[in-house]
């Protein structure tokens, strides 16, 4: 989407939002490295790590890449979902909260899996999703972070 709003910012078009509700995880390349990496460090196999990242609004960064131009609505398109969720409902049941990430951990473990020492259970029911996320940002953080 950036490259797209970005290109159509300097053109002086509006901006296509497919519903301004849509919510999406926002996390950076290096921060995605760095996730995996380190995950590779922490990892005894079969546990899945989600990273516990900011979400945006589509239309807040609309905001932050061109507060001059106008929007529309061109609907949800086939396949694609208003928010994203990256830990279902039943998943969190045997999912953990680390400081900077959720652990999944394996429904069975025969090889010896141990729980990370730190982790906290999930409330029931608890599901990571970008609309209820706990962590936003703003039009201002945007801004900063794709200009800078």
């Amino acid at each position: 989407m950036v490259p797209l709003f970005q290109r159509l910012a300097e053109q002086g078009g509006s901006l296509p939002i497919t519903d301004k509700r849509m919510t999406r995880f926002w996390i950076t390349l290096e921060q995605a490295v760095r996730f995996v990496v380190d995950s590779f460090d922490m990892m005894q196999g079969g546990e899945l790590y989600v990273p516990r990242i900011p979400s945006m609004r589509i239309t807040d960064l609309a905001e932050a890449l061109a507060p001059q131009s106008a929007v529309y609505e061109i609907g949800v398109r086939p396949g694609e979902k208003l928010h994203e969720e990256m830990i279902g409902p039943d998943d969190s049941r045997r999912a953990l909260r680390l400081a900077d990430r959720y652990v999944v951990q394996p429904t069975i473990a025969t090889w010896g899996y141990r729980p990370p020492e730190t982790g906290e259970t999930l409330p029931e029911g608890f599901s990571y999703r970008s609309d209820t996320n706990d962590q936003w940002l703003s039009v201002d953080d945007l801004r900063a972070m794709v200009t800078g």
